[in-house]
């Protein structure tokens, strides 16, 4: 943890008159995730392999079939730690061994072909693992004995929700998991196949205040007591109350605070959400009924304290954001355009501190 002295605009919405400070990388490429092992970006994307960043060096290293470090070059997903690098690809997870500097592919038996496609990763440092998340199981794979455990979380019989999206680890003791239809959260204390592990939330008993006849889980940060939630929007003609998407505020009890296109969000469906000092940082998309395809819609903030939604508006930042990363003095956008560095350190007037 440390703390890091940034500067915000007063006004927030951005318009072209504003200089903010971008610098663009990986033009052209589709920036699918982002993270960090403290010194260094690793960043996936889909068709160009894994990319390593140092910020301090201003180096750049490519991982992929075109220079046989990787024999497939499609990843939605990376996670860290400063011994190891994990790539969630279309054909399993590859393993990154930096002192070795070679990598290792792993493939998973349970589930079949598809079962293979790696979209979620999150490194548990409490626990020195990695939680992968598949399209089909759950996995934990343990670093230090090398051993990769699976689980079967599947709620009455819904594959979807054993169908992983996204990892967060909540502190020493919870983990979350969202699926194509709710939420696990997951007590370290037991054993994940222990009676009341896992505690699970859709739509059912009030929860996201039963809106939708789905929820499909997008994004999750923690911030203070709080829980922030985006999910995906994916409607057609006929059933316009499939997923309704949204972002959501949860008390962790009770209360759920939706935020929408009614209040100041450019789009219902959420790519992703960062937190950086009091603002959350959202990327978003509106799924189109008639042509079932989603665009996207840029970025807002809100303010975790007023909730107040305003736009980010600069025509230098591409619409289509599928990841946030915040490392360094930077904002860092995965997009379907690049990668995309905005500083923070010089182009705002309100100073606040961030700790990360």
């Amino acid at each position: 943890m440390r703390a890091i002295l940034l500067i915000l605009l007063i006004n927030f919405t951005l318009n072209a008159q504003d200089a903010l400070e971008i610098k663009k990388h990986l033009k052209g490429k589709t920036v699918f995730d982002i993270c960090n092992d403290g010194e260094n970006l690793w960043i996936a994307t889909h068709g160009d392999g894994v990319y390593k960043y140092s910020p301090k060096k201003n180096k750049w290293n490519n991982y992929s079939t075109q220079n046989d470090e990787l024999q497939i070059n499609l990843f939605y997903s990376v996670a860290a730690n400063k011994k190891y690098v994990w790539a969630g690809s279309t054909d399993g997870l590859f393993i990154f061994d930096k002192q070795r500097g070679k990598w290792s592919k792993r493939k998973f038996g349970k589930g079949g072909q598809l079962s293979n496609w790696i979209r979620s990763l999150e490194y548990d440092p409490f626990i020195d693992a990695v939680w992968i998340g598949r399209f089909q199981y759950l996995t934990k794979y343990d670093v230090k004995r090398r051993r990769f455990t699976d689980y079967d979380l599947t709620i009455k019989k819904d594959e979807k929700s054993n169908t992983i999206k996204v990892i967060e680890v909540d502190g020493d003791s919870l983990v979350w998991f969202g699926t194509e239809n709710g939420l696990h959260k997951y007590n370290k204390k037991k054993d994940i196949d222990e009676k009341g592990s896992i505690l699970y939330y859709d739509n059912r008993l009030n929860y996201f205040n039963g809106e939708g006849q789905e929820v499909s889980i997008a994004s999750i940060l923690f911030e203070q007591g709080f829980i922030w939630i985006g999910l995906d929007e994916f409607i057609t003609r006929e059933n316009k109350n499939y997923n309704v998407g949204g972002l959501y505020k949860f008390d962790r009890r009770n209360e759920w605070t939706r935020f929408d296109t009614r209040n100041g969000m450019k789009g219902n469906g959420v790519f992703d959400i960062e937190l950086i000092g009091n603002y959350l940082w959202v990327s978003q998309y509106q799924f189109i009924a008639s042509t079932k395809e989603g665009y996207g819609r840029g970025l807002v903030l809100v303010n975790r304290i007023t909730e107040e939604v305003s736009p980010i508006v600069d025509n230098q930042i591409p619409e289509n954001i599928y990841k946030i990363h915040f490392f360094g003095n930077s904002v860092w956008l995965g997009t379907g355009e690049g990668l995309v560095e905005i500083d923070l350190s010089n182009n705002f007037v309100e100073h606040f501190k961030s700790k990360k």
